[in-house]
């Protein structure tokens, strides 16, 4: 970390960038400035508050779908194609149509981070139904349990960590899209106060809000990677990382 700062300050003294790349001391102070204003807080606040919104819409949809998809055959024959239709569009794509028709709110960014993660928490959750233990659903109906008791006690916990693993995929995918909403769709936060630097060449602020967005990304990956080890702590391959 220190050295990569050190090659920062170094390239930035030589102007091999001009005055695109600013000095690495410079940008760490106008970091700690921007830190301390509350318009920064609020900002962060409104784009945690995006992504969560999103993700939580997406965890609601598509585990349900996705439980749909698994156990009715109907459904999963209903719900291919347009699964197949939607699955390779990326959220941007939306993005012109979501800000027609929600304007620059963060409704808008809402929408397109549940759309961002919706279709794989879907997938993942259908998957994960599909491929439980025949074993044990025949064990389950030998002990004459009912399909929604099976389906709490038996393909629910099967289908666990594909659905774990598809939410902690999902959280920073959700605040990525939320930042890209407030970047080129005018949705509060803090894409917004990034295209505002940028529009009048500030490149110490551009600099610094670019490091508070990293930040920002790693603890939203931290937090999902530790609740993923937490639910699903008696998974296997959780087991086999502890004891490596």
């Amino acid at each position: 970390m220190l050295g990569s700062l050190l090659l920062w300050q170094l390239v930035a003294s030589m102007q091999l960038f001009g005055e695109a790349l600013p000095a690495a001391v410079d940008t760490l102070a106008r970091f700690g400035q921007i830190l301390t204003t509350a318009e920064t807080w609020v900002a962060t606040g409104e784009t945690l508050l995006t992504a969560v919104c999103g993700l939580l819409i997406a965890i609601v949809i598509g585990v349900v779908v996705g439980i749909l998809v698994g156990t009715i055959p109907v459904v999963e024959h209903a719900t291919r194609v347009p699964i197949e239709f939607l699955k390779p569009i990326p959220a941007i794509v939306v993005l012109p149509v979501a800000v027609l028709v929600l304007g620059p709110k963060m409704q808008m960014g809402i929408f397109l981070a549940a759309f961002g993660c919706t279709i794989q928490i879907l997938m993942q959750t259908a998957n994960g139904v599909i491929n439980t233990d025949p074993v044990a659903l025949d064990t389950a109906r030998s002990y004459r349990m009912g399909r929604f008791e099976r389906l709490v006690r038996v393909v629910l916990p099967s289908a666990n960590p594909e659905i774990v693993s598809a939410i902690r995929i999902g959280a920073p995918t959700s605040l990525v899209i939320a930042i890209v909403a407030e970047l080129f769709g005018g949705a509060p936060g803090l894409g917004q106060q990034l295209y505002k630097v940028m529009r009048v060449a500030d490149s110490e602020g551009v600099f610094a809000i670019v490091l508070l967005l990293g930040i920002l990304g790693l603890l939203v990956l931290w937090v999902s990677t530790a609740a993923e080890r937490r639910i699903i702590h008696w998974h296997p391959s959780i087991r086999e990382e502890r004891r490596s």
